[in-house]
């Protein structure tokens, strides 16, 4: 039957239908992590007992007609949501014996609705990389090629789905952890408006920039998990109330496509981006002109700016989040402290990782007192003019195209010492998140037999309207479909 291959509508079919039930669902997915997940390193815990014992709850409302088409299907949680009672490590030493005693709201909506927990993936260390290496556990590796990495932050929710050791995953974004993987590992990721998604029990690194959303196989897979995944939230200051609530419908047509206009930034497609790259998705953009929709050369100024103000404005905030990890109320403690500075001193260096303690430097360094204002407040301001440029330019488009990624995914240890090389990963992703806007990356061809991703980039609120060009795109091409050879089996 090729469940692994099946599309969350399609096993929610089988599952109305009775055809399958969520045991035997949650069973089959379980045993590939089993089978597959040794190659990988992509879950840092499995959940077996709980997952079936849920699995069980679901089958029971599904007898009663359940009106969720979540409801039954497995999902992997990235391990930085906090689980009742679930290991939840941030892939850190510092809580590589955590166990929450609350659900984040994430975790909790989509647990309402039946969906299945199966197990916390693998993730950069405090969600802080851009290739899954940072990580106490180990690296992940990309399911096209065991020997690349599968992007990061959310590395291990991207390789895991690419798999199809899971329907779908969550993931987070600050500054393209949801996009980046997503590109790698050949996925469709929805990094969705600040404010959509609660933060709430969700660990912070960026606490400005974090934002939670889904990681799937399609256009369609995304919208249904973001339905159930946004919404206000009184447990989180930074819940807006602003979006529309109800659900979203994947209904735009070919004819539709002329009333849209899509602008491609002359920064984002210059010759500094990979030729085979810019190759591919000139190829998507010429489908979507097929379709209908009209293409205009915009131009997104400052665009070099993003790098340095995004580092330095993540880094400040970083510092100011983890300074609670100190050996006194929870996580990692140093044995036999001399003092409470020895207390803090060790907790802190054998608990963090070496990208942790660099971003917490860097961080530090920019709040001092000395250069707050030449840094901080620079950082600031470039981040105003940065979601201004975008909003001129959405007066003028409805939507903008980009690349997700200048490189397909990289060899595993390539970029570990170039720390500039392995930011500039980001180059593209991070404006997004210091405009607070909502993108989408789908995937749209191959360079040398790895995945390429572009970026649909919407106005605020706007994440039915970007998911409805992607399900368009998706249902003309079926480079979503595409599994690695290696995981293409029972």
């Amino acid at each position: 039957m090729e469940i692994y291959k099946k599309s969350i509508v399609e096993l929610s079919r089988l599952l109305q239908k009775k055809e399958l039930s969520s045991l035997e669902l949650t069973k089959y997915f379980l045993d590939r992590i089993k089978s597959f997940d040794s190659k990988l390193n992509s879950f840092i815990s499995i959940n077996e007992e709980t997952s079936l014992e849920q699995a069980k709850l679901a089958d029971k409302l599904l007898s009663n007609n359940s009106e969720s088409l979540l409801t039954g299907i497995p999902i992997a949680h990235k391990d930085l949501f906090s689980t009742k009672g679930i290991l939840t490590t941030c892939a850190s030493k510092m809580l590589e014996n955590y166990y929450p005693p609350f659900d984040a709201t994430v975790v909790n909506k989509l647990a309402k609705v039946g969906m299945v927990n199966i197990g916390k993936t693998n993730m950069d260390e405090f969600a802080m990389g851009s290739s899954n290496e940072t990580s106490y556990f180990g690296p992940v590796k990309n399911p096209w090629d065991l020997e690349t990495v599968p992007g990061g932050s959310s590395g291990g929710s991207a390789s895991a789905v690419a798999a199809r050791l899971s329907p779908v995953a969550t993931g987070t974004d600050t500054g393209g952890s949801i996009r980046q993987p997503a590109s790698f590992c050949g996925l469709t990721g929805l990094k969705p408006t600040y404010g959509t998604v609660s933060r709430y029990g969700m660990i912070a690194y960026a606490s400005s920039l974090d934002q939670g959303g889904p990681i799937g196989q399609s256009a369609e897979d995304c919208a249904l998990l973001f339905d159930e995944m946004k919404g206000y939230d009184n447990n989180d200051p930074t819940s807006n109330s602003k979006f529309k609530k109800e659900k979203i419908k994947l209904d735009l047509k070919k004819q539709d496509a002329k009333n849209i206009t899509i602008g491609i930034p002359k920064e984002y497609f210059s010759s500094k981006l990979d030729v085979k790259i810019l190759n591919v998705l000139n190829e998507a953009i010429e489908i979507f002109k097929k379709m209908g929709f009209n293409i205009k050369e915009v131009s997104l100024p400052d665009h070099e700016y993003t790098i340095p103000a995004y580092y330095i404005l993540a880094s400040a905030e970083a510092s100011s989040n983890l300074s609670r990890y100190d050996g006194i109320k929870f996580g990692h403690r140093c044995d036999k402290p001399k003092s409470l500075e020895d207390l803090y001193l060790r907790t802190r260096k054998e608990g963090f990782g070496k990208e942790v303690k660099k971003r917490i430097m860097i961080g530090s360094y920019a709040l001092s007192s000395g250069y707050y204002d030449e840094y901080y407040m620079r950082a600031l301001k470039i981040r105003r003019i940065i979601r201004d440029n975008f909003l001129s330019t959405f007066e003028n488009v409805d939507f903008l195209f980009a690349p997700t990624c200048p490189s397909t995914a990289f060899k595993i240890g390539e970029k570990s010492s170039d720390a500039v090389a392995m930011y500039l990963s980001d180059i593209y992703t991070t404006p997004v998140n210091l405009a607070g806007l909502p993108a989408v990356s789908i995937p749209v061809g191959f360079s040398n037999n790895m995945p390429v991703g572009m970026q649909i980039i919407g106005n605020d609120f706007s994440e039915g309207n970007i998911l409805r060009i992607s399900h368009l795109f998706q249902q003309e091409t079926n480079w979503h479909k595409q599994t690695p050879k290696e995981f293409d089996c029972e």
